[in-house]
């Protein structure tokens, strides 16, 4: 396989030009700007994805802060589409930014690419051609970025391949590190404790490394989709490895093999199951010397009939010795789930006052859209999390959960379960349609199952919130000096119907589950040639809004501090003939991709999805909210969505605010804000 690092081509002449541009850098600081506030005139840095290996997105800078929001002028932009064969529209990346540099990947390709802080002039690129190795890959696409470690004197990126090789490049240069792996390389499909394709194998990652102290975490994903191939797939262990040799340090089995803690929780053991990877970002307790795994479910994500049991790890977060792997604790937040209820970002790291006293404790955003708070030393819940009964579908040779998790405080963030409170009421017209369309499903709270299709009777069951969340990979974020947990989420439904797999060749699950919606108000969906699509009534959502909500919950009481609408009412809403005439307050819009920062003053998110803005143009805004009261305090345009969450440092006295944006027709581009030049 060749690899290519650009070395002769770019990385080389971009060690002289970085010495070149260090004194570049410093001019560039001297330039009158907007001046430095209080303690923050010094650089202060955006080190790892959130961060913080505490996963909370915050930073204390205030130089951007409600006075002056709108008055944010773009800084520097960059568009990633020379960055691979193609361009890429779903640009997921957070950038780092240490010492004047930003560091982030892109493209289709997934090159790693070094960027000057104050002006996003490149530095230096890296590039692994992988050949079919990348081009099977389940994982594709830039990914979500990568990662930063310093002994104080070398300084390394390391990140993941498309093809599922962790590299180490030297953060100067852009070269591989000589003595990590194999020329810079590690390739992690070897040493997992299973036999793995080099090239077909259904594995590899989009989230980033976790490295902490002189160890490097990488978890792993699988391929997208409702209907796997396989109830055999490939394990999604997680390893430790040493910063700077890269040797295997150790190897956490998210399925437990027999004899290991958990095994007993498979009624049919584990040997021929698969997935169970940690495709989420990892979150460390470095005192504690605790990392904080946030596994997904085993194969399938909405039929377990091979996974019979609780089946641990499946949907758990789990505390292992960060230098050791061995596990400290566990909490399942789903048992044996069938809602693809994945453990889905970070768990939030959080100090918090319980009964009198500080306590070191966890916050974990979820798809379900509860938040579990827990003791990150222990796993014990902080308010009681009691199991409740919960409803039991009909799929031949399914295995049911009696009862699930329901914690007691914080309250839900977003919607539950199916019930006629929560459809659409613009109109009693349209109610009454929500009302006829849901006649033909099975609905219920939360945890309300999968049920089979039949053309003549039940169609299967709507649930809420819908298979992606709620909350999805790009988390929360969290203010340390107030104990608040800030957190965005969509409304939407899904609607889950087992159907008898008839196609051996697709997959070998008895029964796959179908997302579909009729062809024909009225009309059954067909059982051959499933229109894939949520529920509308005359094209408008299911579900009454918001669409999409930024959350704030205060930790010291467990209660919501406030809620919000986050994002403009869509076109297609505004515009509609069925609500001519009907008043409609800002709905927000739904997205998979959307993450908030929290500064000193504010939470700043950028919106999903397309709308004509304000101006007339086509895009998006970049919102920012009084983070005490929720109250929107200004927004800047933004020619695509939100497509990667924000980041914010300081650099030569002033403050940005970076993002990747992209969707639709838009192709990725980070873009940097930054008040204007005094």
């Amino acid at each position: 396989m060749r690899r290519v690092s650009r070395r002769a081509a770019l990385a080389l002449p971009f060690v002289g030009y970085l010495m070149a541009r260090a004194s570049a850098r410093a001019q560039t600081a001297a330039r009158p700007g907007p001046p430095a506030r209080g303690p923050h005139a010094k650089d202060v840095e955006w080190r790892s994805f959130a961060g913080d290996l505490a996963n909370t997105r915050y930073s204390p800078l205030d130089q951007i802060n409600a006075a002056n929001f709108n008055d944010l002028e773009v800084a520097w932009r960059f568009k990633t589409d020379a960055f691979g064969a193609r361009p890429e529209y779903q640009f997921e990346s957070t950038p780092l930014m240490i010492g004047g540099v930003i560091y982030t990947t892109a493209g289709s390709r997934r090159d790693v690419v070094a960027l000057d802080a104050a002006t996003g002039e490149i530095l230096w690129m890296h590039r692994e051609d992988e050949g079919q190795r990348a081009e099977v890959a389940p994982r594709k696409l830039s990914g979500r970025g990568l990662a930063y470690w310093t002994d104080g004197v070398e300084g390394r990126i390391l990140y993941v391949t498309i093809g599922y090789q962790l590299v180490a490049l030297d953060a100067k240069s852009g070269l591989p590190v000589p003595g990590f792996g194999v020329n810079g390389v590690v390739d992690l499909k070897q040493d997992d404790d299973q036999d793995i394709d080099p090239i077909l194998s259904d594995i590899g990652l989009h989230a980033t490394p976790c490295v902490a102290k002189d160890v490097v975490i990488i978890g792993a994903a699988h391929s997208v989709g409702n209907i796997p191939k396989t109830f055999k797939n490939t394990k999604g262990y997680v390893r430790g490895f040493d910063v700077r040799t890269g040797k295997r340090l150790w190897i956490f089995h998210t399925i437990p093999k027999k004899g290991e803690f958990g095994y007993d929780t498979w009624l049919d053991g584990t040997e021929n199951i698969g997935s169970g990877g940690v495709w989420c970002q990892i979150s460390v307790d470095e005192e504690l010397n605790l990392a904080y795994l946030g596994v997904e479910l085993p194969t399938g994500d909405e039929e377990g009939g091979h996974r019979r049991g609780d089946a641990l790890f499946g949907e758990s977060l789990v505390a292992v010795d960060l230098h050791t792997g061995e596990r400290r604790w566990h909490y399942q937040m789903v048992h044996h789930g069938l809602w693809d209820y994945d453990t889905c970002c970070a768990a939030i790291l959080v100090d918090i006052p319980v009964r009198g006293k500080i306590v070191k404790a966890l916050a974990q955003p979820s798809k379900q859209s509860f938040l579990y708070v827990l003791n990150r030393e222990t796993g014990k819940p902080i308010w009681p999390i009691p199991e409740k009964r919960v409803p039991k579908g009909d799929v031949p040779g399914e295995w049911y959960s009696p009862t699930q998790p329901h914690p007691s405080k914080p309250p839900a963030y977003d919607v539950q379960g199916i019930d006629p409170s929560v459809l659409i009421d613009y109109t009693p017209e349209l109610h009454a349609q929500a009302l006829k369309l849901i006649a033909n499903y099975r609905i219920g709270p939360i945890f309300t199952p999968p049920t089979v299709y039949h053309p003549e009777g039940s169609w299967g069951t709507l649930t809420a919130p819908n298979l992606t969340g709620g909350t999805n990979w790009a988390g929360g974020s969290y203010d340390p000096e107030h104990h608040i947990v800030y957190v965005y989420s969509k409304t939407q439904a899904d609607v889950m119907m087992a159907v008898k797999n008839t196609d051996p060749a697709e997959s070998d699950f008895d029964y796959v589950n179908m997302r579909a919606a009729p062809r024909a108000p009225g009309k059954p969906p067909e059982r051959d040639g499933f229109r894939p699509g949520l529920l509308t009534v005359q094209g408008l959502p299911l579900l009454k809004p918001p669409y999409g909500r930024i959350t704030a919950i205060d930790l010291t009481k467990g209660d919501i501090a406030w809620q919000i609408a986050h994002g403009e009412t869509p076109d297609e809403i505004r515009n509609h003939p069925a609500l001519k005439g009907v008043k409609i307050p800002r709905t927000g819009r739904a997205g998979s991709l959307i993450g908030p920062l929290t500064t000193k003053t504010l939470v700043v998110c950028g919106e999903a999805g397309f709308v004509t803005t304000p101006s007339g143009a086509r895009g998006a805004m970049l919102r920012a909210y009084d983070k005490a009261t929720g109250e929107e305090k200004g927004a800047v345009y933004l020619p695509a969505p939100q497509s990667g969450a924000p980041m914010t440092y300081m650099l030569g006295g002033a403050q940005y605010i970076v993002l990747a944006i992209g969707g639709g027709n838009y192709s990725g581009e980070l873009v940097a804000f930054r008040l204007p030049r005094g």
